[in-house]
Order: structure tokens, then C-alpha cells, then sequence
């Protein structure tokens, strides 16, 4: 896998919510080998700060060379991007970790929180039918009409603002909906529910896993999820997520 350290150009940024800020990144090529579900790695400006901050990918469009990362600001180095503007110059590496695959079947897509941007990309890429389900804190709905044109979306809310008052699973259930191969990103309850939905209905389930990182290619161990397979890296039954994920086939980890 190709994966380079480049000073990106910041095309634009918006605010897409209270919290949460999109980015486009002009790059010499990581757009050229980025697939879906993948992430880059952001240096922050201030060397006070020197771990890069994890951020998946949204879009990848190679033709124009340029990324689009959606994020969260959580602490000092996200607010710090949020403060980027058209012009300024972020260093990143990437892309890295692993994506989705792209099968054609009738897809079920689950985003949940900031888990939601990953799957924009991977709407696009997939042939087949699909359903996309999102879920939300309340009504601030980042990216829903941008999933809107890609298929059918529905949403769940956890104040019942929008949609389906409670899970991503509430969702799926109140509406019927059905898939032959899920589609996950989101936070580690979400991803336990959708796993287990997955097995109940003997549905092909991939998982994009969200952790804290540090290095961001394998090397520190910081990231491991617990695997049902002994890892011919470490020897014991862990997966380093920012290495063999973030994407993983569910029956692989242990999310208990």
C-alpha cells in the first residue's frame, strides 16, 4: 500500500454542525491510492503537540487531487484545524489502514456520530442497491443530504429530534430494512449492536473500528482490539486498528 507524508494546501472549510467542520485538502497523491475507509494522519502546527491527529476520510476525488476529512473538534489539536483556512498548509500522511471492500450486493450502510463521514465515500463507490442508516445526537444531521443522493437514508436520533427516536438498530428494524452484506463505522456500542444484528441474520458484516492512536502505522501497539485470531505481528490475540483496520470482517474481533 502507498502511503506518503506531503504538505496538503486546505482547498476550503466549512462548519457543518456546533462541533463538527469539513475539510478539503488539496494533495500531490494520496488521492491517487485512498479507498474508502481509510484515514490520514494531521500534524499539528504547534510542536507542543507532536502525535498526529487520525481522521477518516469523507470523499477522494483523484482526478482533482484532493481529500475531503469531516471531523469533530474533541481537544486542543482539532480546534486547531477548525482554525485552518483556504490557502494554509497542513502536513499529513497517508492514506493509511485499511478500507472498506466493494462488493455488489444489496448493501445496508450504518454510520453513527462522526462514524457517519466514512461511509460517504463508500456510498459512492458501491454498484448495488443500498440503504444508508445514520444516527445522530439530535437534529444537527451532518452530511444527511449528501447521503440523500447516493440512496434511501434513514435516521435515528437519541432525543427523538428526527427520525427514529433511540438506535441505529431501532431504525433498521422500524423500517423493515434488510441487507446482504452491513456496512459500519461508528461508536464501540453501535458496532457491538451491528455485529450482533449481523450474526442473528447470517448478514456479511464489515466494521470500521474508532480508537485513539499514536503512530498510526503499526509500530507502537497503542490502538490493539482484542481478535479471535492470534496476530502473526504480536503473537497474541490482537489487531492493531490502525494497521489491519480500521476496517474489519466482524467475526474477526472481539468486541465484548
Amino acid at each position: 500500500m502507498e502511503k506518503r507524508k506531503e504538505q496538503a494546501v486546505v482547498l476550503e472549510q466549512t462548519r457543518l454542525s456546533e462541533d463538527v467542520y469539513s475539510m478539503w485538502l488539496q494533495t500531490a497523491g494520496i488521492s491517487s491510492f485512498a479507498k474508502a475507509g481509510q484515514f490520514i494522519a494531521v500534524y499539528c502546527g504547534d510542536n507542543s503537540r507532536l502525535l498526529p491527529r487520525p481522521i477518516s476520510i469523507c470523499e477522494i476525488d483523484s482526478a482533482g487531487e484532493r481529500i475531503r476529512i469531516v471531523y469533530r473538534v474533541v481537544g486542543k489539536g482539532t480546534e486547531e484545524f477548525s482554525r485552518a483556512r483556504a490557502g494554509d498548509i497542513l502536513q499529513i500522511m497517508g492514506p493509511l489502514g485499511n478500507g472498506f471492500p466493494i462488493k455488489d450486493k444489496k448493501a445496508l450502510l450504518i454510520g453513527g456520530g462522526i462514524g457517519v463521514p466514512p461511509l460517504l465515500e463508500l456510498a459512492k463507490q458501491l454498484p448495488g442497491e443500498k440503504q444508508i442508516v445514520l444516527g445522530y445526537r439530535d437534529s444537527q444531521m451532518f452530511l444527511k443530504e449528501e447521503f440523500e443522493a447516493e440512496g434511501p437514508v434513514f435516521v435515528a436520533t437519541d432525543n427523538g429530534s428526527a427520525g427514529t427516536k433511540g438506535t441505529v438498530i431501532d431504525a433498521i428494524n422500524e423500517n423493515g430494512l434488510q441487507g446482504e452484506v452491513l456496512y459500519a463505522c461508528g461508536p464501540l456500542p453501535m458496532l457491538r449492536a451491528v455485529k450482533a444484528y449481523g450474526e442473528a441474520h447470517h448478514i456479511e458484516t464489515w466494521i470500521s473500528m474508532e480508537e485513539r492512536m499514536a503512530c498510526g502505522i503499526g509500530a507502537c501497539l497503542a490502538c490493539v482490539c482484542r481478535s479471535t485470531e492470534t496476530d502473526a505481528h504480536s503473537r497474541v490475540h490482537n489487531k492493531r486498528i490502525c494497521k489491519e483496520g480500521p476496517v474489519f470482517l466482524a467475526g474477526e474481533v472481539d468486541l465484548s
